[in-house]
């Protein structure tokens, strides 16, 4: 995950990456299918980025990176000289302090939010480990980090936990490359871009041991930390060089095998964890059980599981000042990612304190306090065609008895229309419609091949300060 500019967060329906276009390979493991199946229905989930990178309020890992990219640019006294910012900012475990750190705080806003699953950042591609894992030094809970004397200086395992008690599905975020391990950026030869520094073919060993880390890191997480739902693997650079589409630009440059072994990893996780759904991203075959089209909204369904990942801010780490999307935003892009069959992994980067923006606990209170009056046409929905009719966006129940229309306001519209018109729309002689939260049924005509609903007064004033109203027809 990297730092988006402002100027594309405006963008609600983007034509859906290449990334998402892809060929898809269903998992043929029914407790996987069953797994997959559950998850499609929660539709809505908390991503959180949180690192040492979070007391410098900068982009998560990706100023390490030397590359010439706007997310990768270096900041600050040491930012001229690259090994000394790299010996700095791993330096910031030292000081990594988050002493407000509470679960339960983020579980509860969570769930007010409506929200049904978690996806965590044990590890990003800096290599800081927010868990105890016994492969390396360079995590929370070692003696050099002053939160390791905290009980709860386990952090993952302290956030699986709070949300596992809360219902929630659970999400391990996990990086493949590692820029910390020294079998993954050797330290014989410097860096060039975010890929192994050395030829994986030329150093065999070298690169079994890098397996085996991750191996080995990847079983700790699957075994030592509770009941887990999804493993989610980032750092789609890291694979086999056959799976390499030179026609899609960043995977240009991918000059290595770095292939780790994913049938080896998915059959150990799945053996402590049954039904795992596993989320190698980008990498087209069985282990990429739903795709993660970023910062996107497809335009129209996909023909495989999918979610979109967005931040709630600019940033998928905690940057002082960040510019939150508002509330109205959020729940549209909420009905618009459900509308095309989607899941919603919105992101909240924890600041050094260990606690979210005051905003984003406002954020999440907004949506909860419209999904608790709306939610029926949000979970356990699917699309249905033509999907959307200008502002207005369509779900249905799974059993096809009731259609949900949900009528997305702009910024200047405070209320419902006294006629809400649905073109070429028909519905059935004798269906009901209602708007949720309102207790009588609407009256509606068909008028041609539009479906004209009539709002009355009193209904317009009960509802009015909505980012979107619900309408109910079965």
């Amino acid at each position: 995950m990297r730092i988006i500019f402002a100027s594309l967060l405006s963008l609600f329906i983007l034509t859906i990456s290449v990334q998402a276009q892809h060929a898809y390979v269903a998992p043929t493991d029914t407790a996987v299918l069953r797994k997959l199946s559950q998850w499609q229905d929660l539709k809505f989930g908390l991503f959180m980025h949180w690192g040492t990178y979070s007391q410098w309020g900068i982009v998560e890992s990706w100023s390490l990176c030397p590359e010439d990219e706007g997310w990768t640019v270096r900041r600050g006294p040491y930012a001229p000289n690259w090994f000394d910012y790299k010996n700095a900012y791993e330096g910031l475990q030292k000081t990594f302090n988050p002493k407000n750190f509470n679960p339960e705080k983020w579980a509860d806003a969570a769930k007010a939010a409506g929200m049904k699953y978690v996806v965590f950042t044990t590890k990003h591609h800096d290599g800081f480990c927010m868990f105890d894992t016994k492969q390396t030094n360079y995590k929370i809970t070692d003696k050099s980090s002053p939160f390791s004397s905290n009980p709860r200086s386990n952090v993952a395992k302290e956030v699986f936990n709070a949300f596992r008690e809360r219902g929630f599905f659970t999400g391990t975020y996990f990086s493949k490359p590692d820029w910390h391990n020294e079998n993954y950026w050797w330290p014989y030869f410097p860096p060039k871009d975010r890929n192994v520094n050395y030829d994986p073919k030329k150093y065999p060993e070298r690169w079994k041991a890098f397996q085996d880390f991750t191996y080995n890191q990847i079983e700790e997480l699957m075994s030592d930390y509770g009941k887990m739902d999804i493993l989610w693997l980032d750092g789609g650079w890291v694979r086999p060089l056959s799976t390499v589409d030179r026609n899609i630009e960043w995977q240009k440059g991918i000059k290595d095998d770095q292939d780790l072994n994913m049938p080896r990893i998915a059959t150990m996780a799945r053996s402590h964890q049954p039904g795992l759904i596993i989320v190698d991203r980008t990498v087209t075959g069985p282990y990429e059980n739903y795709t993660t089209p970023e910062q996107e909204v497809p335009n129209k369904p996909l023909d495989y599981p999918w979610e979109t990942c967005m931040t709630m801010g600019n940033s998928w780490s905690f940057v002082p000042n960040d510019e939150y999307k508002s509330s109205r935003q959020l729940v549209h892009l909420l009905v618009k990612i459900v509308s095309r069959g989607g899941n919603f992994l919105l992101n909240i980067g924890p600041g050094p304190d260990g606690d979210f923006d005051p905003i984003a606990y406002k954020r999440l209170e907004d949506i909860g306090k419209w999904m608790k009056v709306n939610s029926e046409g949000i979970y356990n929905s699917k699309p249905m065609a033509p999907y959307s009719i200008e502002n207005v966006f369509f779900t249905q129940s799974k059993d096809g008895s009731t259609t949900y229309a949900y009528y997305l306001a702009d910024e200047k519209t405070n209320q419902l229309p006294t006629s809400v018109i649905l073109k070429n729309f028909s519905i059935k002689k004798g269906s009901k419609i209602a708007i949720f939260g309102t207790p009588k049924n609407l009256k509606w005509e068909q008028k041609g091949t539009d479906l004209v609903i009539t709002v009355p007064a009193a209904i317009q004033q009960a509802t009015s300060g909505q980012p979107a109203w619900g309408f109910t027809i079965k």
